[in-house]
């Protein structure tokens, strides 16, 4: 039974963590790596040189709220020409980057010189969308797909757990699809690196990017590979299900395999008015363009995106249509053109985050619990609580510093295992404990009462030498010429009729609210009064002793037909005042009476030898119990150790 209890129990403390380790893990870990990733990734520290702002070879064009103003939504065409057409004809940039989706036209003059402006353009990169909705006219969809096959990128394809989800593109109008060379995804979903169906369900937080992802059998880039793709020009890929490997560059990124597409964790920057990476806005470049048509100053030097990455995007208040804002791990509406160019960043720069595998952070976890176990088991209360919060406060700090170091463990998961395994380690040690104490309880209740042993452990804390005068009713009883019964019997027989005797009294003792204060050789030493209050000590004194006799007569004919020896016994009784209370030395001390009423009990019971009774009684102890019982009375008895007689009293029968 008690293992089918210990099985069950420790299946439910499993079951238990579990269910913590992944509540936690899904709902509560994101956030932890959300704090970290705003105070410590994005932190610089003196001993380290790390980047901290994004790459200055990054440069943002926004439309904001003022050009916005300036140019009411929807924008002509034409007026992105200026954009374009500035950076074709009087930079150097390397790469544009167009984080946008043109999925319809009107075929004005407007549209023609937008579509002729972005023919020109050889370093382009536009953004289109991918669908999980199949196309409505299949025929027109697969004519489009083999025009779109033109933005698939040469790779190939390992992969054995990432299938082909997407089943349409948001289709480009022809012109435009005729116009642009390069393309790439821009879709982004929220979620946790390491999260479960759970994190993608309920969370709204941007951490990730998708570098590719499969279509109708081929590979297609995000607007972020492309962009590498391009400025390197166009390198052959390597897919796995855990890297994306350039072998021309010698160049992998790791990344980690969800239900349906494959991820990498974004490595964010510190954010500086609002963006992450240098921002120009659009107007400066549509008045610069028109300044220098007319043959005056630009407002920004087109050098100054000689050899750059230039991102084209928005980012203007949801009511004016343009909003592509998104919530991340540093900001709340972090403007989507800037997680493009973080991704950018991220891919161009081999600058990623090391996450540590989800085996490794619950081996991490599991040894922090066994320790933190352990240390609950092996030392007292104050050493195990401080050694525990050091041990917690620890890991915090070093998660800290490896985020600081762009590696990322489990920063909340372990430290919440680690308390709740505290909390099991001390509740484990207190049932330990308290089975121990009963134990050992149950061990002292065998050499000292049981309610002596309740008032010892009541003052537990103030033990010491002392008591009380009170007044009690001592009983001594002792087995009848045990002394040369016990010559003719070995050691092992007097031990079994003791026990058996003692067996037998100890509950009638017990019953009339008596404590055994210890056994002398054969006798017995009862005390009727204390610890146990009780003001008819007395009386229950008497008729405990006259039950012992009645007992000790039925046993007596057990023992005969056990060929075991006769026993009688004699009881003597004495009503008075005493010491009460705890008497030895201070290593060493026992809880017992001490008095001239303990010495005349002892003297009453040996004096039924010389009387040939069996139970005598003090005139005390006769006063408070006449009533009851039938005696006969033993006048002038010189009691030794008495300066004068006494009267003593046999008690012959109790009655009810």
């Amino acid at each position: 039974m008690n293992k089918i209890k210990l099985v069950l129990f420790t299946s439910l403390v499993l079951l238990g963590l579990i269910f913590v380790y992944f509540v936690t893990y899904n709902f509560v870990e994101p956030k932890g790596y959300d704090f970290m990733v705003k105070h410590a990734l994005t932190e610089k520290l003196p001993f380290h040189n790390k980047q901290v702002y994004g790459s200055d070879d990054i440069v943002l064009v926004v439309i904001d709220a003022k050009a916005a103003e300036r140019y009411r939504w929807p924008w002509k065409r034409e007026l992105y020409c200026k954009i374009f057409d500035y950076l074709r004809e009087y930079t150097k940039a390397e790469v544009v980057v167009f984080d946008s989706i043109i999925s319809n036209t009107d075929n004005s003059d407007s549209d023609k010189k937008f579509f002729n402006s972005i023919s020109k353009m050889d370093n382009l990169v536009t953004g289109f969308l991918p669908s999980v909705r199949g196309w409505e006219d299949e025929k027109s969809g697969e004519a489009y797909d083999k025009k779109f096959i033109k933005y698939s990128i040469n790779a190939e394809d390992k992969t054995t757990s990432i299938p082909y989800f997407y089943s349409s593109v948001i289709p480009f109008p022809k012109s435009y699809l005729d116009s642009v060379k390069h393309s790439g995804a821009v879709s982004m979903f929220p979620g946790f690196i390491n999260g479960s169906f759970a994190s993608y369900a309920m969370d709204e937080i941007f951490r990730t990017h998708e570098y590719f992802l499969k279509y109708k059998g081929r590979v297609y880039p995000s607007i972020a590979l492309e962009t590498f793709l391009l400025k390197h020009s166009k390198p052959q890929a390597v897919i796995t299900n855990s890297y994306i490997e350039f072998p021309e560059l010698d160049y992998k990124i790791k990344q980690k395999t969800t239900d349906y597409r494959s991820v990498v964790p974004l490595r964010f920057y510190k954010l500086k008015d609002g963006y992450t990476h240098t921002m120009v806005p659009a107007l400066d470049i549509m008045d610069s363009y028109d300044r220098i048509k007319s043959g005056k100053k630009p407002i920004t030097d087109p050098a100054f995106f000689d050899g750059k990455i230039v991102v084209i995007g928005a980012n203007v208040p949801a009511g004016a249509g343009l909003n592509d804002n998104k919530n991340t791990p540093i900001i709340s509406n972090h403007p989507g053109v800037d997680i493009q160019a973080t991704a950018i960043d991220n891919i161009i720069n081999n600058d990623f985050l090391k996450v540590a595998p989800h085996g490794f952070n619950i081996l991490i976890t599991l040894f922090g619990m066994l320790l933190i176990y352990c240390i609950i088991r092996l030392n007292d209360l104050f050493k195990s609580i401080t050694l525990s919060i050091f041990i917690i406060a620890g890991y915090i700090a070093i998660a800290a510093l490896c985020f600081y170091f762009a590696s990322v463990i489990n920063v909340i998961t372990p430290p919440v295992m680690f308390v709740v395994t505290m909390l099991i380690g001390y509740t484990h040690k207190f049932i330990l404990e308290n089975r121990s104490k009963e134990k050992v309880k149950s061990a002292m209740g065998k050499y000292m009462s049981e309610d002596v042993m309740k008032r010892v452990i009541s003052n537990i804390d103030n033990l010491g030498l002392g008591g009380k005068k009170a007044t009690v009713t001592v009983l001594f009883s002792d087995i009848r010429g045990f002394t040369s019964m016990s010559e003719n019997m070995s050691a092992q027989q007097v031990s079994e009729i003791l026990n058996e005797y003692f067996t037998e009294m100890e509950p009638i003792i017990t019953k009339y609210n008596g404590i055994i204060n210890k056994f002398i050789g054969d006798a017995v030493m009862a005390i009727f009064g204390e610890p146990i209050q009780d003001k008819n000590h007395a009386a229950n004194a008497v008729r405990c002793g006259y039950e012992m006799l009645v007992r000790v007569k039925e046993l007596q004919q057990k023992w005969a037909e056990e060929g075991k020896p006769k026993i009688e016994i004699g009881i003597g009784i004495n009503t008075g005042e005493v010491f009460v209370g705890n008497i030895g030395s201070i290593n060493r001390m026992e809880y017992t009476v001490i008095g001239d009423t303990v010495n005349l009990a002892s003297r009453l019971e040996s004096y039924n030898k010389v009387y040939k009774t069996k139970m005598l009684i003090s005139a005390s102890t006769y006063e408070t119990t006449r009533s009851f019982v039938d005696v006969i009375k033993i006048s002038d008895v010189e009691i030794r150790g008495k300066s004068h007689k006494m009267d003593i009293y046999e008690v012959l029968k109790v009655t009810d």
